[in-house]
């Protein structure tokens, strides 16, 4: 258990939630689904919805400008971050601070037609390069565990003496082979995804980033930290998770070992909750056997789409905007929730209940899984 703690000091986020703390925070509490939008032409004509980050960030201008659409995202969230990593690099030295960045498509966009120069650590590299980052820096691509696993690698280079400081998160863009390719797995609802329900079909996916300032935290310190992580991989199946949970429950087990934290003293689950028949059933019965049916649980992905290997960051981002704020339990946007699947208490807007340690979770293909807790310093 890792006996320091590690503040997040500040946060840069986009997705189809907005730009921005504020922007994020205030439609995340509304249940605000406009981000979400009808996406047409699929295989054989079918549409889903698909959560784009706002247009100012990935408008044709902006990705010329950065060179590739997720290069635009990563941009958008570090420039909300430029006063403090302006302060940061007048009190470190650049070779002491670091960055781990998740993803899962990266350049796969406007590479598909060569894919030699599909690049998975583009976005940490364009990090180093615009930002004079002189540490380590390296990508995590587990899929979409990616930015989950990404806080166990940079409070490592901390714990190691290696940095004093990383930028820590994920990103991940619009891309249509990928699209394309859950649509072949029919695993792709025509509308708004809807976890939790009885009649769920499937994912919504979606774009976006987040970015944090990891870091550790002294005594006298309040905002809010890196409580834990825990990670486990039970390759069960290639793209189907195990249907009993048991990586999941491993994951969400050690993250509590790892912060030193009891079960009833979570406050808030935030759940992988994709929306498909087979996530929602593992993990609803591996959240019963670890916290019962007392923790309130909720899935954000009804407003901000899955964004694969940036999800992990921008839920933990979504978490750390409510501790923060003192905003209470995020939504739940889907009002038709199974009872029998979901029977912990699901909180719904305007129904925000207080926390002070929120367990965020993010499960990948072939079982690569990560849970995070963030926890309110008093």
């Amino acid at each position: 258990m890792s006996k320091e703690r590690f503040l997040l000091t500040d946060l840069g986020i986009v997705s189809a939630l907005g730009l921005g703390k504020a922007e994020t925070l205030e439609r995340m509490m509304k249940g605000d689904v406009s981000g979400m939008k009808p996406l047409s032409g699929l295989t054989g004509g079918d549409t889903t919805v698909f959560g784009f980050a706002p247009d100012g960030v990935v408008s044709k201008p902006a990705i010329a400008a950065a060179g590739t659409r997720i290069g635009a995202l990563v941009d958008a969230a570090m420039d909300q971050l430029r006063p403090a990593m302006e302060e940061l690099r007048r009190e470190v030295p650049s070779v002491r601070i670091g960055a781990v960045i998740g993803t899962s498509n990266s350049t796969m966009e406007e590479f598909t037609d060569n894919p030699d120069k599909i690049d998975m650590a583009y976005p940490a590299e364009r990090l180093k390069v615009k930002w004079g980052i002189g540490g380590p820096v390296w990508s995590v691509s587990t899929a979409c565990s990616s930015s989950g696993k990404v806080f166990a690698s940079a409070r490592r280079l901390i714990e190691d003496g290696i940095c004093d400081a990383v930028v820590v998160g994920g990103a991940d863009a619009y891309t249509r082979t990928v699209v394309e390719g859950f649509h072949s797995l029919e695993a792709l609802s025509p509308e708004l995804t809807r976890p939790l329900a009885a009649d769920r079909c499937g994912i919504n996916l979606g774009e976006g980033a987040a970015l944090f300032i990891m870091r550790k935290a002294s005594e006298a310190e309040s905002g809010v930290c890196l409580s834990g992580v825990g990670e486990s991989s039970d390759a069960h199946h290639l793209t189907a998770p195990d249907p009993e949970g048991k990586g999941a429950e491993a994951s969400m087990r050690a993250a509590l070992a790892d912060a030193g934290l009891e079960p009833g003293q979570i406050c808030y689950v935030n759940l992988h909750g994709t929306g498909t028949t087979y996530n929602d059933s593992m993990e609803c019965a591996a959240v019963r056997r670890v916290f019962g049916d007392a923790v309130p649980c909720s899935s954000t992905k009804p407003l901000t789409g899955h964004c694969l290997g940036a999800a992990g960051a921008i839920e933990a981002g979504l978490c750390w905007l409510a501790l923060k704020n003192g905003a209470g339990t995020p939504p739940h946007a889907v009002d038709v929730i199974d009872r029998e699947l979901a029977p912990f208490p699901v909180p719904e807007v305007g129904d925000a209940k207080p926390m002070r340690n929120a367990l965020s979770n993010s499960f990948a293909f072939g079982g690569s899984n990560a849970t995070v807790i963030l926890s309110a310093l008093p």
